[in-house]
């Protein structure tokens, strides 16, 4: 089965390209903040779109200063902050393509996306930064200049120099070179995480972005009057990037979150966003502060009020009345439960969304029916970010929604998702064909398993490559699994292994914030090595395991856990920026555990 929707309208100040986006929005917003942001813990700044286009100027004439012609590649490693955003528009005002760096990645991991891509110069967040690069700067042959954002650093040109180099520079000039970009023009080349090998470097044009922009702009609330968007993904990633687009496209306000992760949730309630992306971690973490600390009793009434919100918001969005039965009793669960869950994302949320990794279904209803439409959507960064969303108008929980405006999506014969738009990508970077992303007349091998229902909706059964198949040839998908695990207030990370074993195993870390606290209350360690051993906390992750494997098939149901003694992080390299595991690296790295489980 295939399905499709009808191309965009394309109503956004995006013209033919990204390139002048900046100098498009301050003149439609001009004044309006487009950024707020903290020079000091809790002290909020604003600045304005019109600021955005003079800063954005300034670097891209300092960049012509240096150079720069249309075409080179310029890499950016830095977190997620208001100069990320300044410095990528200015330099793909210039013509040139950018290339993003994740700024967790060591050295090394910098090296090869700096050398693969040819980046003539490299812009840095701080020293720190700048010190990785100097550190394999003998493997960047290509590699003329770096820039440093914030402070000075040894052989870096600081942002003032830079700004000096453009001063006697005519703003026309960018303007030009802006105006010259095309459609077809590369625009960035995105690195894939890298769950598996080397990261490959996507090739996505200007166009592939303007069409996504347009696609997901009708679908995302970022033009609406007070529109904020509240910003903490990598900007690095596909994910963030997009909504960071859309935001400048429609005139929103950017959070750009003070960078703890401990502070996100106090950051929502005092920003009050009306937009939030999200990998499915975050959501997991409010879902367990909100439900999963609490008794078993209350949790059930809880999840039951969840289940009455959903019946009455569904019938709302379809125009149908409420029966008299059914609002008393929605009205109470408003002042004693949906109100309180609403106010941990700043009580303004119209529209969450989350992708990049599975999510459990239970979590997506419990927020929808408290009135956070938390939304799951699909992409990869082939698909220039997007390819499918739910709505709160039309979704379906379990679903990763109907395809964007223009996308259509089809199954193959073998179960593979495949993808066809103007979001598809233009290829590897240096590679004439992949075995994972060929494209096939015009269709994208997403390597994800699916199907699509009678009425449009994709359903993502986990990737091709995660397929565990048994030494009795049983093939196995993990996700269902490990989903529900993850659901636990005692579990971060669930890891399911039995390819070519002759039963699956899990792997289980303990989530530090929920199990530290409940130990010390009841008199045990506070160390998790010490707690992975402990037959009360042992006992305790076997009965989460036990629930889990209830819900599966005799063949499907793990038959051993093993506790880590630590979490997996992206600093030991088992997660990725978005906190998808690496499998690879994970089954390597705990082979000896592994084998014991298995008695060999």
């Amino acid at each position: 089965m295939s399905t499709s929707s009808p191309t965009p309208a394309g109503v956004s100040v995006v013209g033919e390209t990204v390139a002048d986006l900046a100098f498009r929005a301050a003149d439609a917003f001009g004044d309006h903040p487009f950024a707020r942001y903290q020079t000091a813990p809790d002290q909020w700044e604003l600045r304005s779109y019109r600021q955005l286009a003079d800063d954005a100027t300034a670097f891209g004439l300092g960049l012509l200063g240096l150079g720069l012609e249309p075409g080179d590649r310029v890499s950016v490693l830095g977190a997620t902050r208001p100069l990320w955003t300044i410095a990528h528009l200015g330099i793909v005002a210039t013509g040139a393509v950018h290339v993003s760096v994740y700024p967790t990645n060591a050295p090394e991991e910098c090296a090869w996306v700096v050398g693969d891509s040819g980046s003539r110069g490299i812009v840095c967040e701080d020293a720190a930064q700048v010190a990785k690069i100097a550190e394999v700067r003998d493997q960047l042959p290509d590699l003329e200049w770096i820039v440093v954002l914030e402070g000075v650093a040894p052989g870096a040109t600081s942002l003032d120099e830079l700004r000096a180099l453009g001063a006697d520079r005519d703003p026309q000039e960018l303007r030009d070179r802006a105006a010259a970009v095309r459609p077809e023009d590369p625009y960035v080349f995105m690195y894939t995480s890298g769950t598996t090998g080397k990261p490959k470097g996507c090739v996505l044009s200007h166009g592939n972005y303007r069409f996504i922009i347009g696609a997901s702009g009708e679908l995302t609330p970022m033009n609406d009057d007070g529109a904020v968007l509240y910003l903490f993904l990598p900007l690095a990633h596909a994910f963030a990037l997009l909504f960071q687009l859309c935001a400048l496209d429609g005139g929103a306000t950017i959070v750009y979150w003070g960078g703890d992760p401990a502070r996100i949730v106090p950051e929502l309630t005092q920003t009050n966003p009306t937009v939030l992306p999200s990998v499915p971690r975050i959501f997991e973490k409010i879902y367990t502060l909100a439900v999963g600390t609490k008794p078993p009793e209350e949790q059930e009434q809880m999840l039951g009020a969840a289940r009455l919100g959903v019946r009455v918001r569904e019938l709302r969005e379809r125009g149908e009345p409420v029966p008299a039965e059914l609002q008393g009793p929605f009205d109470q669960a408003e002042e004693a439960l949906y109100k309180n869950v609403r106010a941990l994302f700043g009580g303004r949320l119209q529209r969450a969304v989350t992708g990049a990794a599975p999510i459990a279904k239970e979590i997506l209803e419990f927020f929808y029916g408290c009135g956070v439409p938390v939304m799951e959507g699909y992409g990869m960064t082939e698909t220039a970010t997007g390819a499918s969303v739910n709505t709160p108008a039309d979704h379906r929980f379990g679903s990763v929604g109907r395809p964007l405006p223009g996308v259509e999506a089809r199954i193959a014969d073998d179960g593979e998702l495949l993808i066809k738009g103007g979001n598809v990508f233009q290829g590897y970077h240096g590679m004439a064909d992949a075995s994972f992303g060929a494209i096939t007349d015009g269709w994208l091998h997403t390597g994800d398993l699916g199907s699509i229902d009678e009425d449009g909706y994709v359903f993502i059964v986990g990737r091709k490559k995660d397929i565990i198949i048994t030494a009795g040839g049983k093939n196995l998908t993990p996700a269902n699994l490990e989903n529900d695990l993850k659901r636990s207030p005692w579990i971060s990370q669930a890891v399911m292994h039995g390819d070519r074993r002759p039963y699956p195993v899990v792997l289980v870390t303990l989530d530090a914030e929920t199990i530290v606290p409940w130990a010390a209350a009841n008199g045990l360690p506070d160390d998790l090595a010490e707690l992975a051993v402990h037959p009360q906390v042992v006992a305790m992750i076997q009965a989460e395991v036990d629930a889990a494997n209830a819900k599966l098939a005799p063949v499907e149901q793990v038959k051993k856990v093993l506790i880590l003694d630590r979490d997996l992080t992206q600093e030991t390299g088992e997660l990725t920026p978005t906190l998808k595991v690496k499998r690879a690296v994970v089954s390597e790295r705990f082979k000896d555990q592994l084998d014991a489980l298995y008695g060999a």
